[in-house]
């Protein structure tokens, strides 16, 4: 095997397994992000101390804020933005980040047991919060994000 046919053959199994190690990268990217995401709703839930038959506040606030982040990272980074990022960095951010550091299970569990406690009245203003501030925050994310793609040439 000459030069030019080893080279060739090094190349072709190269290419085979490209595919692969695109998809692992990925995988492991969602993965490391779920990892910082998960250690940063540990720390702010932490912060904020939990008030017996109150509303669950660390919860909403890290959904609310999470929501914010995600509306504000989609539109920046997106076909429009200002930012541009691949594939591989913006399922890092909005799948394994946001995805680790937003709870909805935390916040299911958390209006179940207000409501079976007798808090009923508590868990639905618990609902309503919640959904209100999770598309205000989206929404203001976008807003945000969308305001600094327009300045994009300044």
């Amino acid at each position: 095997m000459n030069d030019s046919e080893a080279s060739s053959a090094t190349r072709s199994r190269h290419h085979r397994w490209s595919p692969l190690a695109a998809t692992v990268g990925l995988y492991g990217a969602v993965m490391a992000g779920g990892i910082f995401g998960s250690l940063l709703r540990w720390l702010v839930a932490l912060a904020i101390p939990i008030v017996e038959g109150g509303l669950p506040w660390a919860t909403l606030l890290i959904n609310v804020s999470g929501c914010l982040f995600i509306g504000f990272y989609a539109a920046l980074t997106g076909p429009d933005g200002r930012l541009f990022v691949g594939p591989r960095m913006r399922q890092f951010v909005m799948t394994g980040i946001c995805g680790g550091y937003t709870t909805f299970s935390s916040f299911s569990l958390e209006t179940m047991r207000l409501a079976l406690s007798g808090h009923e009245g508590l868990a639905a203003l618990y609902i309503g919060l919640s959904l209100a501030g999770w598309l205000a925050a989206v929404w203001l994310g976008d807003a945000l994000a969308g305001h600094l793609n327009i300045l994009k040439g300044e």
